[in-house]
């Protein structure tokens, strides 16, 4: 216990001080390979499982996200700021609702599968998804779809393989590095969500749960 607090301790030091640097995915990466293997070797314990470190934050964004787009109705499911007119605002050609979970879920499956080595699913052609989902249950069923390519993912890193590096867009990254950016994403845009739910009178699931 006293080693994940430690862990915990370190990614937040990290995420409070690197936004104010030039950003570094490998430095990023390294410094989360020793702060977990630091965690454990230090108090005498068995270094912490990849998995099990990331795990935590997966399980948590995965629940945020999925529990919002459930609670959002049928009738405001393609909801978009924009129609409220907000005076001095400037959501012009925002996404919907809807369209805020597919290109969500379509990130997580292109970056989660470029982990795993897996190869897409034929009718994603852009970071939008599919055109033929439209339905909010064929919207949920493809965001649910896109959390189990990274629970696969996850299962796969290891201590030998995090740091191997890996093609995605044009860019060369450790693997590491795209599964802390498939969480970041996607907790960015459960922002996003949030916000939606709420201009629609709803309360976020998860506020609702963590009172």
């Amino acid at each position: 216990m006293v080693a994940f607090i430690f862990v915990l301790a370190i990614l937040q030091a990290l995420r409070n001080t690197i936004p104010t640097m030039p950003f570094n995915h490998k430095l990023l990466s390294t410094l989360l390979i020793s702060a977990l293997a630091l965690a454990g070797t230090s108090f005498g314990q068995s270094p912490v499982a990849f998995s099990k470190a990331i795990e935590r934050q997966f399980n948590k964004i995965e629940s945020d996200i999925v529990t919002t787009a459930e609670a959002m109705p049928d009738s405001t499911f393609y909801f978009t700021p924009e129609s409220l007119q907000i005076k001095n605002s400037n959501f012009k050609e925002v996404r919907t609702f809807a369209g805020q979970i597919m290109h969500l879920a379509t990130d997580n499956i292109l970056i989660w599968s470029a982990i795993t080595g897996d190869s897409v699913r034929a009718d994603i052609t852009d970071v939008n998804g599919p055109k033929t989902i439209q339905t909010k249950a064929a919207v949920i069923e493809y965001l649910k779809s896109s959390f189990a390519v990274g629970r696969k993912a996850i299962a796969m890193l290891t201590e030998k393989n995090a740091m191997d590096i890996i093609d995605f867009r044009y860019r060369k990254l450790p693997r590491l590095d795209l599964a802390f950016y498939a969480l970041t994403h996607a907790n960015e845009h459960y922002g996003q969500m949030a916000v939606y739910l709420r201009m629609c009178g709803i309360i976020p699931p998860a506020t609702l749960v963590d009172r």
